[in-house]
């Protein structure tokens, strides 16, 4: 049996709700983004041969990835309406791959803003460009072209999003009912990820004063959540489970039930990745140890590491962190004040205590029981990880 773009249909099997990220699954979608990409080449083709490299680089960003937020769709409709039919399963999976190619967009556009030199261990698009430009003997500045190169491949990726879920094949008015809340989500993630911006640009002691002699840490953590909420727990949890229930026809109530469930997730997925840009291997995550620290990253765990510090650490935070040249020395001191600060201890507190209060509202949704054991299973997926 083919779905419509010539690739093989998956079958139901693929979802499993005791393993709702397992190879099945995530295979199908990798099936799903790959032919929708393959049936762009003619397009780009017909303009010219040097929209090659642009589409064999959006083949690559979009062949890895944990595949979290196309779960999230899936079994955000699944909680709501229970496992689709197989004739069903191609046009859901489109849906939810779409969010994997706006996914891939922000890969792209971060990258460049973060001056991030890897991606999954390869060298980011950015770069990528920039070598191509190099190589082939153009004018003009390399690095340049590379960011240029990057913004265009994120944009084009954005646009792709919004191709692959209209053309998805939903029933009824199904998309109708999900458009507001992706539409919605992409606003927050770009609007998210300019608060985060602002909030790098704070000179540490303006954006944790000291205050009768002692760190006033409430603004900082109040920054660090709004900035969580909307540019990663929002998009990565909260909008991608909307949508999925919004397919399957959820309620208004059902709708919140689950936001209840995704924010404080999301939140916790974040709080990992902020302890992974710190303490993360390199092997498994893909990215240069201490990365968020030559980036100058503003988390909760920052916050709380230089709150909790004493006067040297907080001048060592000061003067490093943000250092786009940090070396392997710097890296293992900050990591030392961090540590050795209690605000690792923290942050997985706040990690555990996010990830049940999400476990606690999941529990008194009326959801399907299928789905309540996929998002159990999601919720563990996303915070219990090391990449």
């Amino acid at each position: 049996m083919e779905a419509p773009g010539g690739v093989p249909a998956p079958q139901v099997g693929v979802l499993d709700p005791g393993d709702p990220l397992g190879a099945g699954f995530r295979r199908a979608v990798s099936d799903r983004l790959a032919a929708f990409v393959d049936r762009q080449v003619p397009a780009l083709t017909a303009m010219g041969p040097e929209l090659a490299p642009v589409q064999a680089m959006a083949a690559e960003l979009l062949a890895g990835g944990k595949r979290l937020r196309p779960a999230f769709v899936v079994w955000g409709f699944v909680a709501t309406t229970g496992l689709p039919a197989s004739a069903d399963l191609p046009a859901l999976l489109d849906a939810a791959a779409s969010f994997d190619l706006l996914h891939a967009s922000a890969l792209a556009h971060d990258d460049v803003m973060d001056s991030s030199d890897l991606r999954r261990g390869k060298p980011a698009a950015h770069r990528r460009f920039e070598a191509l430009h190099g190589e082939a003997g153009w004018l003009g500045d390399g690095p340049a072209f590379g960011r240029a190169g990057a913004i265009l491949l994120g944009d084009l990726l954005i646009m792709w999003s919004a191709q692959l879920l209209a053309e998805a094949r939903l029933h009824d008015d199904a998309l109708a009912r999900a458009l507001p809340l992706v539409d919605r989500m992409r606003t927050e993630v770009t609007c998210g990820q300019y608060l985060d911006m602002v909030v790098q640009a704070q000179p540490l002691p303006r954006w944790l004063p000291e205050v009768a002699g002692r760190i006033e840490l409430a603004g900082a953590l109040a920054d660090a959540s709004r900035v969580t909420e909307h540019k990663t727990a929002r998009y990565t949890v909260v909008r991608p489970l909307q949508a999925g229930a919004a397919i399957g026809g959820a309620d208004a109530r059902l709708s919140a039930a689950l936001g209840a469930y995704g924010s404080p997730l999301g939140r916790a997925f974040q709080f990992r990745d902020d302890l992974l840009g710190v303490f993360g291997d390199p092997e498994v995550t893909g990215k240069p140890a201490g990365d968020d620290l030559r980036e100058g990253k503003r988390t909760v765990l920052v916050a709380q590491a230089y709150a909790r510090t004493d006067a040297v650490g907080r001048r060592l935070l000061v003067d490093l962190l943000g250092d786009p040249g940090l070396g392997p020395e710097g890296v293992a001191r900050l990591q030392d004040v961090i540590a050795t600060s209690g605000a690792t201890t923290q942050v997985e507190a706040t990690i555990t205590a996010s990830h049940d209060e999400a476990l606690t509202a999941l529990d008194a949704a009326e959801v399907t029981d299928e789905g309540r054991t996929a998002l159990r299973a999601l919720a563990d997926a996303a915070v219990r990880r090391s990449a």
